[in-house]
């Protein structure tokens, strides 16, 4: 993954200062981390442990569940139980997870399994609503047929969204 750091720090940084100004080299905007999210329902045990490797397949690390922090009486969930797994990952493991995004997801993904959310000013969202598009999943059909949508979040440090539009484009990250 060599060269996809390389792309991102010469090309995309050159790109940057040329296109806005900056009074600090720190101040220019870099993918910082990326978040995989599977979120469910009901705490099921086996809906868990099927979420928990399927995040392990797609990005190689391992993934931890994730545990409600409020009383939630119209779902029944109560404080402290299972509702989710989540996985962040960072400098190595995201370039490896961004590069198999953009070449293997996004051309086989049509624009409707997709669920785009541009809101905030550092981050984008997106949902894949079939998250069988990675070939690790896919693969194993009969263990991953019922994972829920998968949420995916890139976390920036840019300042405002003009640059994290030209981030997402600078690194093929067409919205």
């Amino acid at each position: 993954m060599f060269f996809l750091k390389t792309y991102f720090d010469r090309v995309i940084k050159y790109d940057l200062v040329n296109t806005f100004f900056y009074q600090n080299l720190l101040e220019i905007p870099k993918l910082e981390k990326i978040i995989l999210n599977f979120g469910y329902q009901k705490s099921n045990f086996k809906y868990l442990v099927s979420g928990l490797l399927a995040l392990e397949f797609i990005s190689l690390k391992r993934s931890k569940i994730t545990k409600s922090k409020h009383l939630n009486v119209f779902l029944k969930i109560k404080k402290g139980n299972p509702v989710g797994c989540k996985i962040v990952l960072k400098k190595s493991t995201m370039y490896f997870f961004y590069l198999k995004l953009i070449t293997s997801v996004f051309s086989k993904s049509q624009t409707s399994s997709l669920q785009w959310n541009l809101k905030l000013v550092k981050s984008i969202s997106f949902r894949l609503k079939t998250p069988l598009l990675f070939t690790e999943l896919e693969n194993q059909f009969q263990f991953f047929k019922d994972i829920p949508q998968l949420d995916i979040t890139l976390l920036t440090n840019s300042r405002s969204r003009k640059e994290l539009v030209f981030l997402l484009n600078s690194i093929k990250f067409y919205l």
